[in-house]
């Protein structure tokens, strides 16, 4: 996959049921969004890893589209591995996800594509 940009490889692994981060091979440190440097630094020695899953609820908000859509709630997420990503948590009403609350990742799919989206780990908290 090296000659796709970061962004398509990222979509390419979740299309393939692989949740995968970039990791410096020097510092050791993760990133997301896909880069082709690390920041600050300029090093150009990332690698894709298997993602943990885990994270943590770092801020939720309810969007409200007008009916018939249903609302859906949009979090940031911080995970185990440190970076922090948007998306939502599934599997439960958008206004009982809470800060705090510990997700687990999956390959979802909105519009035919898969997308990466979060489950509360243990049920409803």
């Amino acid at each position: 996959m090296s000659d796709m940009h970061p962004e398509q490889e990222y979509f390419a692994h979740l299309a393939q049921g692989r949740f995968m981060l970039q990791r410096s091979r020097s510092s050791g440190r993760f990133y997301f969004h896909p880069r082709v440097a690390e920041p600050v630094t300029g090093a150009r020695d990332l690698e894709w890893v298997a993602a943990s899953g885990r994270g943590t609820v770092y801020a939720t908000t309810v969007v409200r589209p007008k009916p018939p859509q249903k609302p859906y709630n949009v979090v940031l997420v911080d995970l185990e591995e440190g970076p922090r990503v948007m998306c939502r948590v599934e599997g439960i009403e958008p206004e009982a996800v809470h800060i705090g609350m510990e997700v687990r990742s999956r390959i979802g799919s909105q519009d035919d594509m898969p997308i990466l989206v979060f489950d509360v780990v243990g049920g409803a908290a």
